[in-house]
């Protein structure tokens, strides 16, 4: 069964989105709305987490109120160096989350994805994976990764992205149909050197100040 592209149309993701895709953004601004975007992001991703009830008091009588029933085993994997950008935000609003990073670089020439780095939590078994990049473009760095991470056993995995190709979301789906993405647009198409249009640049650059 293949899994949904579910696509985040919050008038508030959208509005910041379109501040991002502007060429005049500067890092500073770039790095906040990317921020504030991921909690956004992060918000709409857990919006079927499992409750629990406990029994607590308020000043005024004691209830059976809602808590998080997962809170503690979830684990958010950024790829990097990029995938940074997102986790900052989703950290502010899952505080309790475990972090995995894994480094992939897209060799210039094929454009296939290399590893260089994996860490991750030792009891991922456990846990629900949420995997942060802000693009999805050719799709070859989320599915090495999400290879890697498939090794770890997690109970869930969710890919959670800023911009979406279709060729990417393809591949993807080729690769890992049981997967759900997560993202704020999907654009129009991949130019010849991989970086989707319209888009917003690469992503780490922009975040960082560099090129």
């Amino acid at each position: 069964m293949k899994a949904d592209v579910i696509l985040i149309q919050h008038p508030l993701v959208q509005h910041k989105l379109t501040l991002m895709r502007q060429a005049t953004t500067h890092t500073q601004d770039f790095r906040r709305l990317l921020k504030e975007i991921s909690m956004l992001l992060a918000y709409e991703v857990t919006r079927d987490l499992p409750l629990k009830y406990e029994t607590i008091q308020t000043p005024i009588a004691a209830m059976e109120a809602p808590v998080l029933a997962t809170e503690k085993n979830m684990v958010i994997v950024s790829i990097m160096r990029a995938g940074q950008g997102l986790l900052d935000g989703m950290l502010e609003l899952i505080p309790t989350a475990k972090v995995g990073h894994i480094g992939l670089y897209r060799e210039p020439t094929t454009l296939t994805a290399v590893e260089y780095y994996l860490k991750l939590p030792h009891d991922t078994e456990y846990r629900n994976m949420l995997v942060v990049d802000p693009m999805l473009a050719t799709g070859n760095s989320a599915v090495a990764a999400v290879d890697r991470l498939k090794e770890a056993k997690p109970l869930s995995i969710k890919f959670v992205c800023l911009l979406a190709a279709p060729e990417g979301i393809q591949y993807f789906h080729d690769q890992h149909p049981d997967i759900p993405i997560y993202t704020a647009a999907i654009d129009q198409r991949l130019d010849d050197h991989g970086y989707i249009i319209p888009g917003l640049g690469d992503a780490g650059d922009r975040l960082y100040g560099t090129k």
